[in-house]
């Protein structure tokens, strides 16, 4: 649970306790008045009408606000489920994605598998998963051709394990034109990644 979301049910426990002291009744709180100072005059019933106005209209205030603070903290976090249906799509979307690298190996579609993984996660997190706090931990053995991530977002408590590999697709090459149409002298080699996932950490 966030601060955030803290702060809500705090406030609705707050809320409940100022409804609670306007459903107490007048005799009661003179007698208890009474108790501590015998001395004192007594508070007429008009007095109690306006703090029962006063307390319900605080309540409510503090409910409403809670409703409103649950709808921020659900957008500004993930939950188990958001993060569920983001990892199976991302990865449905990863498995068959083809891309070229440069003489050096690098991609120029993206920087690593990490940056990859939590890009397309954050994009199918939906309406209220907010577009950030997605994390893709790579394992210690993970290369160029095959990776294992750990995948979490920040308010979620499961955790994925998305397997990338990748296979060289010699039909995906791309060499660019050369000098006035010439034939080009540089071939950008086509790779396919395969992907999928399953609960818990790799």
């Amino acid at each position: 649970m966030d601060t955030l979301t803290k702060m809500n049910v705090f406030l609705l426990v707050l809320c409940a306790a100022l409804l609670a002291m306007a459903c107490v009744k007048a005799d009661r709180v003179r007698a208890w008045r009474a108790g501590l100072n015998p001395s004192a005059p007594e508070l007429p019933d008009s007095a109690f009408v306006v703090a029962r106005v006063v307390l319900v209209a605080l309540a409510v205030v503090g409910v409403c606000t809670a409703v409103r603070g649950f709808g921020v903290s659900d957008r500004t976090s993930w939950d188990d489920s958001e993060l569920t249906s983001a990892v199976h799509q991302a990865t449905g979307d990863l498995d068959g994605y083809t891309y070229t690298t440069d003489e050096t190996g690098s991609s120029s579609y993206f920087t690593d598998y990490e940056s990859l993984t939590e890009e397309r996660v954050a994009r199918y997190g939906g309406g209220d998963a907010p577009a950030t706090g997605v994390f893709a931990d790579p394992a210690g053995t993970d290369t160029d051709t095959e990776a294992h991530l750990t995948v979490t977002a920040s308010g979620a408590d499961k955790a994925f394990c998305v397997h990338l590999e990748r296979t060289r697709a010699k039909k995906h090459d791309y060499t660019p034109p050369g000098v006035s149409g010439n034939p080009g002298t540089l071939t950008f080699r086509g790779y396919r990644l395969r992907a999928g996932a399953r609960d818990g950490e790799c």
